[in-house]
């Protein structure tokens, strides 16, 4: 027959720091300045539907990937411009005033990073679309190809099934 020890009281200890407060959390005025400029930099897929259903927000949605890619499947109403030919045909395909958002395959490509690069370099305000052409498709956005417009169905570890915003 097993016997139980009786528990004795240990004192408290201060806790240890764990993975994620072993480097502590900036303070308030850096985490306002460091999430406020994150927005003025990225937006997300459904930011982005949301604009070009309305018809709201002046923006011109860039896809920089190569042509291959493109005819594989991109957002409805984007625009095909690779980075290799921004600097040359930007002026044709982004009015004066219009906010580019680029986009590429998705969070492992860092191509849609690099085609903001350099519509920054040529003076247009612009926004790299966080997720990519991954998520778009994964929400269940309208995506185009040759076939016409298509929808998959919501990745439930993307957004909600309903097809209500997430209004985050």
């Amino acid at each position: 027959m097993p016997t139980t020890m009786p528990a004795t009281a240990s004192p408290a200890l201060p806790p240890s720091p764990g993975a994620v407060t072993a480097v502590p959390a900036a303070g308030n005025a850096a985490a306002i300045a460091h999430f406020a400029a994150r927005l003025t930099f990225e937006t997300d897929v459904s930011d982005v539907a949301a604009d070009l259903a309305s018809g709201a927000g002046n923006i011109v949605v860039i896809d920089s990937r190569s042509a291959e890619s493109w005819r594989q499947g991109h957002i409805a109403g984007a625009v095909h411009l690779p980075t290799g030919e921004i600097a040359a045909r930007a002026a044709l395909v982004v009015p004066a005033g219009a906010t580019v958002v680029t986009y590429c395959w998705g969070p492992g490509c860092n191509g849609a990073t690099r085609a903001a690069l350099e519509f920054a370099k040529l003076g247009h305000p612009v926004k790299e679309m966080l997720g990519g052409f991954e998520y778009w498709a994964r929400e269940g956005f309208p995506v185009e190809t040759s076939a016409g417009l298509s929808r998959r169905e919501i990745d439930p570890l993307t957004a909600p099934v309903s097809g209500v915003s997430c209004a985050c």
